[in-house]
């Protein structure tokens, strides 16, 4: 696993780890405060009913204790009525004191103030009572006594409903706090779901993913082996019981040349038969090159200088078929290789450019850098390139050009493509294509370069045949 990977997957724990705090915290407010709300809405509610019963319990008390004064005229029942007088007023300062809102106060203030213009008006009528006043005289006092009470049990009942405005009012904050706790609540558990999905897609594309694509690549990398490991035994089979005959009939047409007649029709035959045992004799070497190809020789060597060795090998054939032939290569690309084997590789792929292009074609020889996937890892990479003029590759022979014995040539034998992939598998590298129909070919030999860190891991093959993914 990348550190890449590991610093995602550590972002992404530690965001659902926070959404799920979120989520915990945000339900446990939401429980914390719809118990508070309910509390409060009870105990606002029961302390309204207390104050209105209390309040017109005590205004009853004194209306009845200055009703039995104005029967009875006793001095007592107005002591009475002075001392409830006095802790009804204490009560009203003490709830001026308590309020919370706006509202409640005012009501309050004229609640008071109506209480000192009844207790005043109580006093006058004490006065008149004392003094012997005439019942008519009283009259206007007892009257206005009655109004100050009247008015009194109206700002009673203001009191009451500006209580419950209150209760109302802290209802409706509480409802809001609610709301929002709650759209927190769903915000954490859509942004725990959606960090989820996101931790979900992140472990399949990055770890369970590349890890089904590499078993695939595995197996498909197995399968060919083993395939190739059949070929080649019996390719070295069928090489070697050729090859002892093939030298017996080699060393009798020699002898028989020497009694021929040149230009008679039998040294022409002769000729004709020579050449085929040339030709079999270079399919039983590719034969054996395919069935037990060397280990390579490792040095450090530029690409410039390969290029450059194929080049001067070529050229005179070449210029014959009359192609034109330009090379590209900056001198400090290196690679870790074996020249000779590389040579290899590139003179079959630039005499496949040059059968492909015809006479007057044009052939491309290119090295550049690149960082590329190999081995499942993206690293430094040189990619020797070889593109020709040619009318492209079919798209329905693609899938078979590394396939040994597999070939569209009429004396060629399948096995110059298969065994330079199985070279440069052996380098640790690949082996791949571009093409484009009207437009040419373009193979691209990409190696590891020296300061790849898979540059010394050479010993397994990696899957390497395949499109040339960036080729220029």
């Amino acid at each position: 696993m990348t550190q890449l990977v590991q610093r995602r997957l550590a972002g992404f724990v530690l965001a659902i780890a926070v959404a799920a705090g979120l989520l915990g915290w945000a339900g446990h407010t939401a429980l914390g405060r719809g118990a508070a709300l309910s509390a409060t809405l009870l105990r606002e509610q029961r302390e309204n009913f207390r104050i209105a019963d209390q309040f017109e319990s005590e205004l009853h008390r004194l209306r009845t204790l200055l009703t039995r004064f104005e029967i009875h005229h006793a001095t007592a029942d107005w002591r009475q009525f002075q001392e409830e007088q006095k802790a009804l007023d204490a009560w009203l300062d003490e709830r001026r004191l308590r309020v919370n809102t706006r509202v409640e106060r005012e009501v309050l203030v004229e609640i008071d103030s109506a209480y000192e213009d009844y207790f005043a008006a109580a006093r006058t009528l004490e006065a008149e009572i004392v003094q012997g006043a005439p019942w008519p005289e009283m009259a206007d006092s007892i009257e206005r006594t009655a109004i100050q009470f009247e008015r009194l049990g109206q700002l009673a009942g203001k009191l009451l409903k500006a209580h419950q405005s209150n209760l109302e009012d802290h209802l409706s904050i509480a409802q809001s706090e609610l709301k929002a706790v709650r759209g927190l609540l769903f915000g954490a558990l859509a942004a725990l779901l959606a960090l989820g999905a996101l931790l979900a897609i992140v472990v399949w594309r990055d770890m369970i993913q590349p890890l089904r694509m590499k078993l695939v690549e595995s197996e498909d990398i197995i399968a060919r082996q083993e395939k190739l490991a059949s070929l080649g035994v019996l390719a070295a089979g069928v090489a070697h019981e050729i090859r002892n005959p093939l030298t017996a009939i080699k060393a009798r047409l020699f002898t028989q040349r020497k009694q021929l007649t040149p230009g008679s029709p039998a040294a022409q035959d002769a000729e004709v038969i020579s050449g085929e045992i040339h030709r079999l004799e270079r399919i039983v070497r590719e034969f054996l090159a395919f069935a037990r190809p060397g280990q390579p020789e490792f040095t450090e060597v530029t690409a410039a200088a390969l290029l450059n060795s194929v080049r001067e090998l070529l050229q005179p054939q070449l210029d014959r078929e009359e192609i034109r032939l330009t090379l590209e290569a900056p001198p400090a690309l290196t690679v870790r290789a074996d020249p000779a084997q590389l040579k290899q590789v590139l003179i079959n792929l630039v005499q496949n450019a040059a059968d492909a292009s015809g006479r007057n074609g044009t052939l491309h020889l290119r090295a550049r850098s690149a960082t590329q996937r190999l081995r499942t890892a993206l690293v430094p990479v040189i990619i020797l390139e070889v593109a020709d003029s040619g009318p492209g590759i079919p798209a329905e022979i693609q899938d078979r050009l590394f396939d040994p014995f597999f070939t569209t040539k009429e004396k060629g034998t399948g096995l110059g493509l298969a065994i330079a992939l199985r070279i440069v598998e052996k380098h640790g590298g690949a082996l791949e294509f571009q093409t484009h129909p009207g437009r040419g070919t373009v193979f691209g030999v990409v190696l590891p370069s020296v300061t790849s860190p898979v540059g010394a891991e050479v010993e397994s093959p990696a899957p390497t045949a395949g499109h040339l993914l960036s080729a220029s």
